[in-house]
């Protein structure tokens, strides 16, 4: 899916970034943030949040911040500098938003076999269950149930990243050892009850639930 999108737009740097504010309709962004959650050079950021300035796609809003420089010696009065930073958010004016929510946001550009493919570099993995975001449910307390053995929480977390970057939303995710979840299981832990009674979709089983 993502390979298709960024042939008809032209780059994944412009699927990212569109899904980064698709997703996030109330929030601004910095450049750096843009860059960052996106994954994408700041040098094409820019030229990108460009050209969705030009078709009203974002605006974009200055705004002025003041920082008080010290000086070394009291006699001296307090240099005040004024620095412009500017932020985007979605036009929520622009015409075929409606349709760029369509074709975006779901279904999820990140398939099942990708996902379990990248996940195992970072954990002998036992359960994958995906939730929330990837069922269209934006309202539900977790994205993404991981249960294995060796986790690498470092190359976990980037993982991660990499893929909300596609996905254009943070990630609510929990990490198990095996025998760590299957305590709370028999325990009736409440974030695994809250997985496992809303919908959900398991892409990964071989503990047999």
């Amino acid at each position: 899916m993502i390979e298709i999108l960024e042939k008809l737009f032209g780059s994944g740097a412009k699927v990212k970034i569109m899904r980064l504010f698709l997703f996030n309709p109330h929030a601004s962004f910095s450049l750096i943030d843009i860059a960052e959650r996106s994954q994408v050079a700041p040098v094409e950021a820019k030229r990108t949040l460009t050209l969705f300035e030009d078709i009203g796609l974002v605006k974009q809003r200055h705004s002025v911040r003041s920082s008080k420089k010290h000086s070394a010696k009291k006699s001296h009065k307090k240099e005040i500098k004024f620095n412009n930073t500017s932020s985007w958010s979605i036009n929520k004016d622009f015409s075929y938003l409606r349709q760029l929510r369509e074709l975006l946001l779901y279904p999820s550009p990140v398939r099942d076999k990708e996902i379990l493919t990248r996940l195992a570099r970072s954990v002998k993995l036992r359960l994958v269950i995906l939730s929330g975001v990837f069922l269209q449910n934006l309202d539900a307390r977790i994205d993404m149930l991981i249960v294995g053995d060796n986790v690498k929480k470092t190359t976990l977390s980037t993982t991660i990243k990499k893929i909300e970057s596609e996905l254009g939303r943070e990630i609510k995710y929990a990490a198990f050892e095996t025998a760590d979840f299957k305590y709370r299981m028999n325990m009736y832990d409440k974030l695994v009850r809250d997985v496992l009674d809303y919908p959900h979709e398991k892409i990964l089983d071989k503990i047999g639930l």
